[in-house]
């Protein structure tokens, strides 16, 4: 579904970055989107061999559903080629950490197309929050009300275990939940609840909800669905000694206790309606010419597989604690 905002930006990020060619699990299926592509030609190449393989590729961006992760990684690792990859690093933690683990070992950067941390409003936060200038942190409020249509999850494998890793949590407030994580630090532990609403069919959850508790003793909450008709932007509410940040939309609101209001950024779409891609390719190409910058600097990335497993483990605690009912810690 994300291939053509990945061409977009990919596009849009030359010279700097060329794309030399594209695979599929089926050819055809490969051969159809190089040849609609437009620009200069895409080499179409038969298999993850091939491009491993292929000395003029520096790296691989990885844009397959979650089910396809370690068996395209390995190879391309195993060469050399850097990685770039969409969300999730993995199904479960386990699988993400095995991502992230085969990639360090064998010595390539991994990144991981946590796009919403690109945006001006997303930076800004992050600068006001390591700042001290915003005092303690003390309270979070994270939502994400979306909607899809029961077409979205008709589509073979949508919303499973076994391909998508989940529902709403892995595949939808992934991005929300790791911004949150990168602005107000680890999450201790959780008390949560999951559920299917009568509004989908489908194996797994389109509405999570749960109290957390911050490693540094603040507290809040997370809400996330894909069953809110017609669905709105993601917020994320951080409230501090002396002012409270409030991420939406795209733009950044900064109250401060003293009577100053503030605001950064621009609005935007997320893709939180009926349409998931109503959203621009900006932040995606804004990944990939960091990621591009951080090999060529030595540094890493500003999305790394590693930093991505704080959301991961957050969201497996999660679904422990609404299988469980009790109170589940985050692991580290």
């Amino acid at each position: 579904m994300v291939a053509r905002t990945h061409l977009a930006a990919l596009r849009a990020a030359a010279p700097r970055v060329r794309l030399k060619g594209v695979a599929a699990r089926r050819m055809e299926s490969a051969r159809a989107f190089a040849e609609a592509a437009g620009g200069e030609p895409l080499q179409v190449y038969p298999d993850i061999a091939a491009i491993a393989a292929d000395d003029e590729v520096d790296f691989a961006v990885i844009a397959t559903p979650p089910d396809a992760r370690v068996a395209l990684v390995e190879p391309l690792a195993r060469a050399g080629k850097h990685i770039l990859l969409e969300k999730p690093v993995g199904r479960t933690s386990a699988e993400a950490e095995e991502v992230v683990r085969i990639c360090e070992e064998a010595g390539v950067a991994l990144g991981i197309f946590f796009q919403h941390r690109m945006r001006a409003a997303s930076r800004k936060a992050a600068e006001l929050a390591a700042s001290g200038d915003l005092g303690a942190f003390g309270l979070a409020e994270i939502t994400v009300p979306w909607w899809r249509e029961q077409a979205y999850y008709d589509e073979p494998g949508r919303g499973s275990y076994a391909r998508d890793g989940g529902g709403v949590l892995i595949s939808q407030a992934i991005h929300t939940i790791d911004l949150a994580l990168g602005l107000a630090g680890p999450v201790a532990e959780v008390q949560a609840m999951t559920a299917t609403s009568r509004f989908h069919r489908m194996e797994s959850e389109d509405f999570a909800t749960a109290g957390l508790r911050f490693a540094n003793g603040a507290v809040g909450s997370l809400v996330a669905s894909t069953a809110s008709f017609p669905g709105g932007a993601e917020t994320i509410t951080l409230h501090f000694d002396k002012a409270s940040l409030h991420l939406g939309s795209g733009v950044l609101t900064v109250r401060w206790r003293d009577g100053r209001e503030e605001s950064f950024g621009a609005t935007a779409g997320t893709g939180g309606g009926a349409d998931p891609m109503a959203f621009t390719h900006e932040w995606h190409q804004a990944i990939i010419e960091d990621f591009a910058s951080a090999l060529a600097d030595g540094r890493p990335p500003v999305a790394s597989g590693r930093a991505a497993l704080a959301a991961h483990h957050l969201i497996d605690a999660i679904a422990r604690s609404a299988s469980t009912g009790r109170i589940t810690e985050v692991s580290e």
